[in-house]
């Protein structure tokens, strides 16, 4: 296990790393002839996998025994098994696609299922958040931390609405209906990890999603639990292999993830 001293090192080296590669997403352009389709409305391009190969050749010299787990499977299984990259080259592929600026690079450092190490990099507003354990979260080198808020209806809720898994509609639809009607309002973005980064600086109050992937929220957990919020399934459980697989993720600031849990376990149990 890396000291906190290490951590900082490959969270200063991941940066590297990182900062050009969203750099890059900035510069693209991509036409409908690139465009690839994975599966129902999972989307690829060129870009995603010129990113990815870029990262992953960059994060192999800052921690070279390190595995990973990318989103485009440009590395494979290459590498060891307990420490791995874990990789979305291009959060918010659509978004990007269809001129939306909303878009960024996710990175974590996970050891085992725990992310150790996180950066999230919006090129388009230049905001890089950033966390490692037991070191706090930042935003471009400043201390961030979750809302104070104690009450649902004072706040701002962020989801991701199903794109491909239906089959739990009818229990998201309950729990849209039950934030729409007891906060101050809801929003979607098109990036897992910057909501979970707005979480962590408290521009958002809670995020919801389900079948999610573990490279659109590795980072994100990391910084929201850094940030002082809460990270469980829909019934309220921290279990870190469960969160990591991104089949429910709800994040939360403290004083408020409870009642947010409740809407959730309700909803969905």
């Amino acid at each position: 296990m890396f000291g906190a001293a290490e951590l900082r090192d490959l969270l200063r080296g991941a940066e590297q790393v990182v900062l050009p590669v969203g750099q890059f997403l900035l510069e693209q352009r991509v036409g409908p002839a690139e465009i690839e389709t994975k599966s129902l409305n999972s989307l690829v391009s060129h870009v995603d996998k010129t990113a990815e190969a870029r990262l992953v050749k960059g994060l192999s010299i800052v921690l070279p025994e390190a595995g990973f787990l990318a989103e485009e499977g440009t590395a494979g299984a290459a590498g060891g098994t307990r420490y791995r990259w874990v990789i979305d080259p291009l959060d918010g592929t659509t978004n990007l696609i269809h001129g939306l600026p909303v878009f960024c690079v996710s990175v974590a450092l996970v050891d085992g299922d725990e992310p150790v190490v996180a950066i999230v990099y919006d090129p388009n507003r230049q905001e890089c958040f950033t966390a490692f354990k037991g070191g706090g979260a930042f935003l471009n080198g400043r201390p961030i931390h979750c809302s104070d808020r104690k009450t649902l209806d004072a706040c701002l809720v962020a989801t991701g609405f199903p794109h491909w898994d239906f089959t739990r509609m009818p229990a998201y639809l309950e729990a849209l209906t039950a934030f729409a009607q007891g906060t101050r309002g809801l929003r979607r973005m098109g990036s897992a990890a910057i909501d979970l980064a707005y979480v962590a600086c408290g521009r958002f109050d809670a995020f919801f999603e389900y079948s999610l992937q573990p490279w659109d929220i590795a980072a994100g957990l990391l910084l929201v639990t850094e940030a002082g919020g809460l990270t469980t399934d829909f019934g309220g459980t921290h279990n870190p292999t469960g969160l990591l697989s991104g089949h429910e993720v709800l994040a939360a600031a403290p004083g408020i993830a409870h009642a947010a849990t409740s809407v959730t376990n309700r909803c969905f149990r």
